[in-house]
């Protein structure tokens, strides 16, 4: 298992919508946490649920570092595993850790029910300014503070320099300048690709919708029952018609992402470029071992040049369910777990490849300096925190898997010639309207 392979089989494992959002969607539930909360003696032990690779060490930093408070950590599957087991224990009240690891699409449809802590209540609203705009409105809402972000995935170009020196190909700055690349690659390489488009893997798809400007959903926990569904707007179909031609043309491959043929041809020279996100760089170093020191990062390219337009793909962090005792010492886990601590985000970025959320990390000169041999020494963070830093704000809806879901099965079928890209956008726009619409939510679109 690769170190960010969790990352793509986290994506591609959240299809199916479990029944337990069906069952409450719209159901308000007890809001446990700190009235019951009891005096501990000796330290208190936060029992913690997270897939984050080679987690372990940072677990056993904190637990060396802290007398008050000792971490238990259990890997309960990564994704939509853990986030099922995490629905069950929390409907039953009883079997949920203190703190759980939640990817920032899912934090509405845990919010709904209810059972997060408002972590503002403990001084989580303390470390605010640690963070970039974007990145906290993903887990707040107001003074509410239902998370504390951990890693995010700011998108960017890896290249195999060696194939655009071979064919005397330039760089890309445009998504035009990006089609010309791959027709010029084409023309000299015929069993070549300029990139694989994973139309399994709704993340990477709602990431380049996200930097083309799409906001497909308008939602906040504090407007529920209220969503706005807007899949299928202009920028969310400039994109979908763009990658159809580049299909269509013979341009880009439909491989599925996580798979062993994409595996394959990351590693064989297949694949020109790799769209990625910011934990990439440590995924595509697993997958393709034998092509290292031959691949380059690139800034995404742009719809319009000159632009800095950002999308995101993927991102976690650490909420409190109010099945905790002790949810002041639960806060203080999240916050401070990886939080700003550099000999924590040492571990995180030499050993997992996470990209941290945090500013004092971003600006740290260890993390932005770092050479990595599988770029040839290239400081690919120079290129991933400009990145991160252009995010703009961007809010899911409470019913993140039925999302996925629709756009990944009605994309693929796209794929097959069953309809247009564009169409298969108007089709997953009708029935998440449906789906909410049924579920209770007043829909606008």
């Amino acid at each position: 298992m690769s170190v960010r392979h969790f990352s793509v089989e986290r994506s591609r494992i959240r299809f199916l919508l479990t029944a337990f959002l069906a069952a409450t969607a719209l159901v308000v539930a007890g809001c446990g946490g700190g009235d019951d909360s009891e005096e501990p003696s000796g330290p208190v032990k936060i029992k913690v649920w997270a897939w984050y690779p080679a987690f372990q060490g940072v677990v056993d930093l904190f637990n060396r570092t802290h007398t008050d408070v000792q971490i238990e950590w259990e890997n309960a599957g990564a994704g939509q595993d853990q986030y099922t087991k995490l629905q069950t224990a929390l409907k039953a009240g009883k079997g949920a850790p203190d703190v759980a690891m939640l990817e920032f699409q899912e934090l509405p449809t845990f919010q709904l029910t209810k059972h997060l802590v408002d972590m503002g209540k403990y001084g989580a609203n303390d470390i605010k300014g640690n963070y970039v705009d974007w990145a906290w409105k993903q887990v707040s809402n107001g003074d509410s503070v239902y998370a504390v972000p951990v890693d995010a995935g700011p998108m960017a170009m890896l290249y195999r320099e060696d194939i655009f020196q071979k064919h005397k190909l330039t760089v890309p700055k445009t998504w035009a300048e990006y089609k010309e690349t791959a027709q010029k690659l084409k023309a000299a390489a015929p069993g070549s690709f300029i990139t694989d488009f994973g139309a399994n893997d709704g993340g990477f798809m709602t990431g380049l919708m996200w930097q083309a400007g799409a906001r497909p959903f308008e939602y906040t926990a504090a407007q529920s029952p209220n969503v706005g569904v807007r899949l299928n707007n202009d920028p969310a179909k400039k994109v979908m018609a763009y990658w159809e031609d580049m299909v269509d043309s013979g341009l880009a491959d439909t491989v599925a992402y996580g798979t062993t043929d994409q595996y394959a041809g990351l590693g064989s020279g297949k694949y020109a470029t790799y769209i990625a996100a910011g934990w990439g760089p440590g995924y595509l170093a697993s997958v393709a071992k034998t092509t290292s020191g031959k691949w380059r990062a690139a800034p995404i390219p742009q719809w319009n040049a000159g632009e800095n337009a950002q999308g995101d793909w993927g991102g976690s962090s650490f909420a409190v369910t109010d099945q905790t005792k002790y949810p002041e010492q639960a806060t203080k886990v999240a916050m401070e777990i990886f939080g700003a601590n550099k000999d924590a985000w040492k571990i995180g970025i030499d050993e997992a490849f996470l990209f941290p959320t945090a500013t004092p990390i971003l600006e740290w000169d260890y993390f932005v300096t770092k050479e990595y041999e599988f770029f040839g020494g290239q400081k690919v963070n120079e290129v991933f925190v400009p990145a991160y830093n252009g995010i703009g704000e961007f809010q899911w809806s409470p019913f993140n898997s039925y999302y996925f879901n629709q756009l990944t099965t009605n994309l693929n079928q796209a794929i097959e010639k069953k309809t247009s890209w564009t169409a298969a956008l108007d089709t997953a726009q009708q029935n998440i309207t449906t789906y909410a619409s049924q579920q209770g939510f007043k829909v606008a679109s």
